[in-house]
């Protein structure tokens, strides 16, 4: 297996500080002026966005679930070509999930850096680190024909032993030097690279879906460096760029093993090529939740990609032929969203007017009649669809998702498979009541919008049955699943093909 030039830093649990060190390393590689390319693990967009605020480079997703070996090996290949190292942050503990980040390591061929909360232990640390360096993944042979068939493995998963990963350990939230000496000690046969003090007054804000989106700068060029000295003193980072690249992962793997799942890697262009078809694509505070290479691969096919702000702009842009709402907070902003009436009247119309329009969790929301916040005020939106969102106290759901369609869409034909992450905070509120409190007037038009169609066939991550979703009327498709379009190679082509059905309707 070729050895690719990258590391991955992974971690003993959730909130053991693999972002905070993830970051403090970029920042540290950076200030040391090398090129850095950064990948996040799994389907989360906010961790991805944070890393572009330091390498200045698109930060990408990996995920095995949604599209992958062949899709994720192809993806790190060709982000990672021109960069001095990657950089590859973890998800939840190492080997936690079905597609755990050791697994990705192991697809990649990747070493792991193992972060480790010290805080409130010292020589107990050595029993957790020779516990992870000797937990063996033989237990992932275990899964029966039928799991693998469900979360779509074609090959054997890989099984590997840890001590062929891991190949060094930063403990985070040190109190001392002595402290970290305990620590230190208390681990054998594998490097320990260095620490992160308790208190490097470092920290970003945090909100209900997580960490605060780097669209709202949460991080200041001086906390960057900061922390890239922090790192610089108490890191061996020298000694993680020598080891890059050093994973035994993938060495042991036999030939049956290696065979990768068909699927579509980014570097393959589409067979269909639109020459003039513009998308217009909200991104803006309240709309940022996007898979980069969601629009690279509708680019691909000839399409051009055109930036407008519903919270900013006055109204669409001009001569485009498709809108596309990605997710984000707009429950953050629907007082701004809701009072700027020109744009929601230009979304209307163009829907009124059979042109398509795609939207995803926070994008569906901003086209439903309205939004309830936190604190249960109603803003009136877009009302394409006869329902009204509130958001709730708890999660309300969280999962990858297996959609296929019921019905010709934007994304496909009837029968097509896609995968994608339901995360939100918010939920659907059947609507029978007229609206209130300064909602939009319901015109004749969006009176026959009525009828609309609930399009995708859900099952969990499990394979697992879910209530039908995603919502369609005329050419207007939307629902809380982000899909990420290297999921179905068709995906991309599709909605092109549809854009320009409706313009020639």
């Amino acid at each position: 297996m070729e050895n690719m030039k990258g590391i991955i830093i992974a971690g003993t649990h959730s909130g053991c500080g693999k972002t905070t060190v993830t970051l403090g390393i970029l920042a540290a590689l950076k200030k040391k002026g090398l090129n850095v390319q950064s990948f996040k693990t799994g389907p989360d967009f906010i961790d991805a966005g944070l890393h572009k605020l330091i390498t200045e480079r698109t930060a990408r997703n990996l995920d095995l679930w949604m599209c992958g070996e062949n899709y994720v090996r192809d993806c790190f290949k060709k982000y990672s070509k021109d960069a001095d190292i990657s950089v590859v942050e973890g998800v939840m503990g190492l080997y936690d999930g079905k597609f755990s980040t050791a697994m990705l390591a192991a697809t990649l061929n990747l070493p792991v850096i193992l972060i480790v909360d010290a805080y409130g232990m010292a020589e107990s640390a050595g029993a957790i680190v020779k516990g992870f360096i000797e937990y063996s993944a033989e237990v992932q042979k275990s899964r029966s024909a039928k799991e693998k068939k469900l979360l779509n493995v074609t090959s054997a998963l890989p099984h590997f032993r840890a001590s062929a990963l891991i190949i060094g350990v930063i403990f985070n939230r040190v109190a001392s030097e002595n402290h970290f000496k305990r620590l230190s000690d208390s681990v054998q046969d594998v490097p320990v690279l260095g620490y992160l003090p308790r208190d490097p007054d470092f920290e970003i804000p945090h909100r209900h879906l997580g960490l605060t989106t780097a669209e709202e700068n949460p991080i200041s060029e001086e906390a960057i460096n900061k922390l890239a000295d922090v790192v610089l003193k108490y890191v061996d980072v020298d000694e993680i760029v020598r080891k890059r690249g050093s994973g035994e992962a993938g060495k042991r793997r036999s030939t049956k093993e290696q065979r990768s799942l068909p699927d579509f890697p980014p570097s393959e262009l589409p067979s269909f090529h639109a020459s003039t078809l513009k998308i217009a694509v909200a991104y803006d505070n309240a709309f940022c939740f996007y898979y980069e290479d969601n629009l690279d691969l509708l680019k691909n096919t000839g399409a051009e990609i055109v930036i407008f702000s519903p919270l900013s702009d006055s109204k669409i842009p001009d001569n485009v032929d498709a809108l596309y709402f990605g997710g984000g907070y707009p429950e953050l902003y629907a007082g701004q969203l809701s009072a700027n009436k020109s744009m929601i009247e230009s979304v209307r119309e163009f829907a009124l007017n059979d042109m398509p329009v795609y939207a995803e969790c926070g994008g569906f929301m901003y086209l439903t009649e309205g939004i309830y916040d936190f604190n249960n005020v109603f803003y009136s939106m877009v009302g394409l669809f006869p329902l009204k969102t509130k958001m709730t106290k708890g999660r309300a759901k969280l999962g990858y998702r297996e959609v296929t369609l019921k019905h010709d869409s934007i994304l496909g034909e009837k029968g097509a498979s896609l995968r994608g992450h339901e995360f939100h905070y918010s939920e659907i509120v059947n609507s029978g009541e007229a609206r209130k409190r300064g909602s939009a007037k319901v015109t004749s038009e969006l009176t026959s919008l009525r009828a609309s169609a609930l399009i995708y066939s859900l099952k969990d991550g499990s394979g697992k049955s879910l209530p039908d979703e995603g919502y369609q009327v005329r050419n207007t498709l939307a629902g809380y699943i982000h899909i990420h379009f290297g999921s179905n190679h068709s995906i991309a082509e599709n909605f092109i093909k549809f854009c320009m059905g409706a313009l020639w309707k």
